[in-house]
């Protein structure tokens, strides 16, 4: 063997032992997390690291996602890759960069009110992230974005339900307030009780992700005895007032859209556009909180 091939397999061996040594040290190891978020996360990176290197033989993958499980083991703060680390096509690191955002936009808080699904969505989204780079497991792909998804949105209904707790009769009241002062052609007292979905959106954005249809599919389908349908949309506070109305009517006619698909009748219909007039979270103006992005189905006698 000459020196060039006893180099390359020096240098091969020393990086699989590198690789492994992290997942070897995960793998036969001990762990008391601090906290309950800790543990989410570690069970979340430890599962993702056995898989990759158990199925997959993927030793890469395997010390990334064990030297983040040792991180959280400690109890430290632990945070995604930033997605410019996977150097993605523009297109696709777009999307990431959104998720990315919108992660950190409510990290701290989601860390007091359910830490397991934010342990989910952080972990999801390397998941997303790695398998979004090597490009080829678009099952995968699918099951770590949704996953993604899924979590963000649950993190969202438990921040509204914290930060702005309500009775379904306030907002039975304030969902009738909003339609008194927008239509005349609907009648308040006709909202139906406990009818609310809500169905949130990205940053600037009035398209929806494959979770939104899901979720919109399922109610629609559960409420197959209702014929006539009011949609609110809603926008956080960054940006003018004007944009923000736009913007809000844009997501409320997106969801529209996709209920005239599933066979309601245009007629019964009704969209209003709130703005930024409705926070969900009440924050400063300028902020761009993901769970005020939003648009909400109600049901009407």
């Amino acid at each position: 063997m000459n020196i060039l091939k006893k180099t390359i397999l020096s240098l091969s061996l020393l990086f699989v032992f590198s690789c492994s040594s992290s997942y070897e040290t995960l793998s036969k190891g001990t762990f008391n997390t601090p906290n309950e978020f800790s543990q989410h996360l570690f069970e979340a990176y430890k599962t993702k690291a056995d898989f990759e290197a158990n199925e997959m033989h993927d030793w890469n993958s395997a010390k990334l996602y064990a030297e983040k499980a040792l991180e959280a083991s400690k109890g430290g703060a632990v945070y995604p890759q930033e997605i410019s680390f996977w150097k993605l096509s523009k297109k696709e690191e777009e999307k990431l960069k959104l998720g990315y955002f919108n992660l950190l936009n409510i990290y701290n808080d989601a860390i007091k009110t359910d830490p397991l699904n934010l342990a989910k969505a952080i972990s999801s989204l390397d998941c997303w992230s790695e398998q979004q780079k090597e490009g080829w497991q678009t099952w995968d792909i699918k099951k770590c974005r949704t996953d993604f998804l899924d979590a963000m949105h649950k993190i969202y209904e438990s921040l509204t339900k914290q930060k702005n707790i309500k009775s379904d009769i306030d907002r039975e009241v304030e969902m009738k307030t909003i339609v008194s002062k927008n239509s005349s052609a609907i009648v308040a007292k006709n909202l139906q009780k406990n009818s609310l979905k809500v169905i949130y959106f990205d940053f600037d954005k009035s398209n929806l992700s494959e979770v939104s249809l899901e979720k919109i599919k399922k109610f629609i389908d559960n409420n197959k005895d209702i014929k006539k349908f009011i949609i609110v949309g809603h926008a956080d506070s960054l940006g003018t007032e004007k944009y923000n109305m736009t913007l809000s009517l844009e997501r409320a006619e997106t969801v529209k859209d996709i209920i005239l698909k599933l066979g309601i009748k245009k007629e019964d219909i009704k969209i209003l556009g709130q703005g930024e007039n409705d926070l969900k979270i009440k924050t400063a103006d300028g902020i761009a909180h993901p769970a005020n992005r939003r648009a909400e189905i109600s049901l009407l006698n």
